[in-house]
């Protein structure tokens, strides 16, 4: 019943930013740890970040600390991606996915997803 819309995908050159955003819907959110996945083609979906229900705690891939932040406002029931400092291997679908629980742990234990949007890094 919950469910993931993510937008704010685009073509953007190396070095620039974008900002994507994830809606949440059909349940509360605050019960959530909410992460963002990418998927390139050919290659396997990998964890880009994920934020606790309450935004007190995240992590980050290697590949994105000190390029990407997520963020979450549950007023107004949405987590973004700040990227920047934009790299070609950040091309990719982005999908933002829900687990039910306090902390990080629920990051791994994930029960929606949405349908994502695509960022493409080129010159």
């Amino acid at each position: 019943q919950l469910r993931l819309v993510e937008s704010g995908g685009g073509l953007v050159q190396p070095g620039g930013s974008l900002r994507l955003t994830c809606a949440v819907s059909g349940l509360p959110m605050d019960f959530y740890a909410i992460g963002w996945f990418r998927q390139a083609p050919g290659k396997e979906r990998e964890r880009v970040s994920c934020i606790s229900h309450t935004g007190g705690s995240a992590d980050y891939a290697d590949s994105v600390k000190g390029r990407f932040t997520i963020s979450r406002d549950n007023a107004k029931k949405t987590v973004y991606l700040q990227m920047n400092s934009l790299k070609p291997e950040d091309t990719g679908i982005y999908y933002c996915a829900a687990g039910l629980g306090g902390g990080l742990g629920p990051c791994n234990y994930l029960d929606a997803w949405g349908q994502g949007t695509l960022v493409t890094v080129s010159s």
